[in-house]
């Protein structure tokens, strides 16, 4: 079988790798020399904890073991099972992770609720003022900014892979074909459209009544930290933005302990990644409402500075860069992607939201299923 894949963002670089993996042969476009979107500019993140229970929850359990499993082929990767503490605060904090835990699924995310000390013996360098954790053994993390590039590298060993860079798939000429701007025609039995945030031109033209939306996020890095921060970090905020946490304890949250007028504002949470060189990757906003601004704004920045070195108890590393990002999320938020057959062998597969670098292993796991591959 031929597969021709537009896109090279994890999504699309993940269905590439299913389809070489079960031995058909692949073209992979993508029109910029290197995907820049959504796949770079986040945490990279397996991030079970926060899942809806039922299909994204297994879906998510089942990327995690992808992820694992791709990663001891291509060490590259980054990937380690480092799992994750959401710190916790006040009482009604705990309530929220207490509820979690009697979750009838809290066993398969690996759900822990931690003291203050225990927490810090799984990360040192937090000492600073909470009270407890709610820790997530099955959440892992990957470098983002190159894991695409070591997929593509471990890619290119096989005969049967070729990336075209640089070329814009502008028409489907015919059944599973189509032409670029080069005005070259690739022909294949199943054509996938992983074009993340790109959701005008050809898409629009393919499938005018998407029901996808755009979202923008501001995140920011510093430079090393000097210690290693193990496991990934969230604070109490994050259980406001995750579907596994919703009930009657997260309403009481809501009632009795606002969000910081900023991060209401921005509708925001803290997710603390450290990266293989030592820096923290740190964020994040939501804004949902078009047209986006075009630059970044300093108070997200603010709020998240001092919430982190709250919780280290120390400054701050130097930040490093900044950076706002957009990603393609179903406008139904109870399914995990978006997948249609757009023309006679032709499919999109986009609007995995911010699951997109937890779920993509999975994600395409299924497409090649249900195609047939």
């Amino acid at each position: 079988m031929r597969v021709t894949v537009v896109g090279a963002g994890v999504v699309g670089t993940m269905h590439a790798w299913q389809a070489v993996q079960r031995g058909h042969e692949v073209v992979q476009i993508e029109r910029e020399a290197e995907a820049r979107g959504a796949s770079l500019r986040n945490f990279g993140l397996i991030w079970v904890s926060g899942r809806a229970g039922g299909e994204e929850l297994d879906t998510a359990l089942r990327a995690r073991e992808l992820w694992e499993e791709i990663g001891g082929h291509v060490p590259a990767l980054g990937f380690r099972a480092n799992g994750s503490l959401t710190l916790l605060r006040t009482d009604l904090e705990r309530a929220v992770a207490e509820a979690a835990l009697a979750r009838p699924d809290a066993a398969a995310r690996g759900y822990k609720l931690l003291t203050g000390a225990e927490a810090r013996t799984v990360n040192p360098a937090l000492r600073g003022n909470f009270e407890g954790a709610l820790y997530c053994e099955r959440d892992a993390a990957v470098e983002p900014r190159t894991a695409q590039v070591a997929l593509r590298e471990a890619l290119s060993k096989s005969p049967n892979y070729t990336f075209l860079p640089g070329r814009e798939v502008r028409e489907v000429t015919g059944p599973g074909t189509v032409r670029d701007d080069h005005g070259d025609v690739h022909h294949a039995d199943a054509v996938v459209l992983c074009t993340g945030a790109w959701l005008g031109g050809l898409v629009k033209e393919l499938a005018p009544d998407l029901p996808v939306r755009r979202v923008r996020l501001q995140m920011m890095q510093t430079d090393p930290l000097g210690e290693a921060l193990p496991a990934s970090v969230a604070d109490a905020d994050s259980f406001r933005y995750y579907p596994a946490y919703g009930g009657e304890a997260l309403d009481r949250l809501g009632d009795g302990q606002p969000q910081a007028p900023t991060a209401a504002a921005h509708r925001m949470q803290l997710l603390m990644v450290q990266r293989a060189d030592g820096g923290l990757t740190i964020g994040d906003t939501h804004e949902y409402e078009h047209p986006f601004a075009f630059d970044t704004v300093e108070d997200p920045y603010d709020h998240l500075t001092e919430v982190v070195e709250g919780f280290l108890g120390r400054p701050l590393p130097r930040i490093r860069r900044r950076w706002a990002g957009v990603y393609a999320q179903c406008t139904d938020t109870g399914r995990v992607v978006h997948r249609q057959q757009v023309r006679e062998g032709v499919w999109l597969v986009t609007g995995p939201g911010g699951r997109g670098m937890t779920c993509s292993p999975a994600i395409a796991e299924t497409t090649a299923n249900e195609l047939g591959w």
